[in-house]
């Protein structure tokens, strides 16, 4: 049986690659781009996230999957998805839109399968936590170390989202506790593994704060990030001390954040700390991180069109047994992984 996928924003850099993948691996699949220009193509439809009145499109084309690669800041997609009874995939929240989004989700009465995957790279590092770690309930901490580097493709959501909220503090978790922080500061130094090194390595957001305490009870967890150059890693931190990114507008503040290159790895690692052991999680994706933010986003997909899942709300890790979404990112040939006790 043949199945409708839309993926709204599917002309921006991660759209296009989640549909380059996504078409690879499921030839059999109608794969529909939704972007607010007309488009060459039967399957491009014009589909602005600001403007419902654009959505009847989704119905007419029968869609059985809608994924989500643009920031949707009203939830109208969501609104409709759910409203609609169609399943719905979400990469592109950073924290505060997904708590929002989350809690307008609970009180809605769910026919489809909701899923939000906007933790780092596709929402894919409680994944691989849950695929070498045994029961969540036994962890003590959760360390993520991020390597980022400005050769790297990127997109412009990043750099907005980077531009919009660095002036503004954020939270980590010590002991259940919320504690306020900002970014690119306290540096910590961390040994990267693939060649990288040790880094001074520096507070930063992502979704998986909120998701690794708030919904997987985690208690300690944190975030840190450093970038190719140590230059710009110490450049960044010292602009947050004098507090430069709060005078700067946001304008300047995304001439900053957003450089992009013409292609480098994405690494990032998980150290897991339990009663008993302390576990490195390290994956390295050779084509850097749209490639693997699409390829987690595919992935998602296919678990929602291959198996049988109840109609509820899911964080991304949550629709995965075992090491079933370990292996599958394994099989890829541009990632490695690497498990160290």
């Amino acid at each position: 049986m043949k199945s409708n996928i839309l993926i709204i924003g599917g002309n921006g850099m991660v759209g296009k690659t989640i549909a380059r993948i996504f078409a690879s691996r499921n030839p059999n699949s109608n794969i529909f781009i939704g972007g607010r220009k007309p488009g060459k193509t039967e399957n491009d439809l014009i589909i602005d996230v600001t403007k419902p009145q654009t959505f009847q499109a989704i119905l007419n084309h029968k869609i059985d999957v809608i994924v989500l690669s643009v920031n949707d800041k009203g939830d109208h997609i969501l609104r409709f998805a759910i409203e609609n009874k169609i399943d719905y995939l979400d990469i592109t929240k950073p924290t505060p839109d997904l708590t929002r989004a989350y809690d307008f989700a609970k009180k809605q009465s769910i026919n489809s399968r909701i899923v939000f995957s906007s933790g780092w790279m596709g929402g894919i590092v409680s994944g691989l936590i849950n695929s070498f770690s045994g029961q969540m309930k036994d962890i003590q901490a959760v360390e993520l170390f991020v390597y980022y580097s400005v050769k790297d493709l990127a997109g412009e959501s990043s750099a907005h989202f980077m531009a919009e909220n660095v002036a503004k503090p954020f939270v980590n978790y010590q002991n259940n506790t919320p504690v306020s922080i900002k970014h690119f500061l306290d540096a910590e130094p961390f040994e990267f593994s693939f060649g990288i090194g040790k880094r001074q390595a520096y507070n930063f957001d992502v979704p998986d704060l909120y998701i690794l305490n708030k919904i997987e009870k985690v208690p300690n967890v944190s975030v840190k990030m450093t970038y190719n150059s140590k230059f710009i890693t110490w450049l960044l931190g010292a602009f947050q001390k004098i507090k430069l990114f709060n005078i700067l507008s946001l304008k300047e503040r995304k001439m900053v954040f957003g450089s992009s290159g013409n292609g480098d790895q994405s690494v990032f690692e998980i150290v897991v700390r339990t009663k008993n052991e302390n576990k490195k999680i390290s994956l390295q994706s050779t084509k850097g991180q749209a490639e693997l933010t699409a390829l987690s986003a595919v992935l998602h997909g296919e678990e929602l069109l291959k198996n049988n899942h109840d109609n509820k709300i899911y964080f991304s890790h949550q629709l995965y047994q075992d090491s079933s979404l370990f292996e599958s990112l394994n099989a890829y040939e541009t990632i490695n992984i690497q498990v160290t006790e």
